[in-house]
């Protein structure tokens, strides 16, 4: 009777588990629905959640089970990704999403506000002196230009 325990108990670990592998899938789609992102970065992602997946995996098997694989391992992380995917992950990655795209907002102000002021005093004073530079070495090239068109006619 007692082994029957300690299998219910480790199958209620491991829907544990299956639950902690579906907040770390929200997060990496939390991530890609937030920051735009290159597909090689997206690859480099897939492969985290991949490795952090099995590490997990691995720790709570050795961890409840003496690293003994039994099918009820597999039914308990199944189990817990489903009930969180299908409980509370939309609300999680919708939340989230939203809270992000806010907070972007919200420090992206203050500092495009820092970047239109230094484009003011730094940046546009600085092309002003370029053009003036530019425009009067173009006017001392015409010049030269000039008085070798003039000698070349004598």
């Amino acid at each position: 009777m007692d082994d029957v325990y300690r299998q219910l108990f480790c199958l209620f670990i491991f829907i544990i588990t299956g639950i902690v592998i579906g907040i770390l899938f929200d997060c990496f789609r939390i991530l890609r629905k937030s920051f735009k992102t290159t597909d090689w970065i997206t690859c480099i992602q897939d492969i985290i959640f991949w490795m952090l997946t099995g590490i997990i995996i691995l720790f709570s098997i050795f961890k409840f089970n003496n690293g003994e694989i039994r099918s009820y391992i597999i039914l308990g992380i199944f189990f817990g990704i489903l009930i969180y995917m299908i409980t509370i992950s939309k609300f999680v990655v919708k939340y989230s999403v939203f809270v992000i795209q806010k907070l972007k907002k919200i420090i992206s102000y203050p500092i495009n506000i820092i970047i239109n002021i230094l484009k003011k005093v730094l940046i546009n004073p600085l092309k002003k002196i370029f053009v003036k530079i530019k425009t009067k070495n173009n006017k001392n090239l015409q010049k030269q230009n000039e008085k070798i068109i003039k000698n070349q006619q004598i």
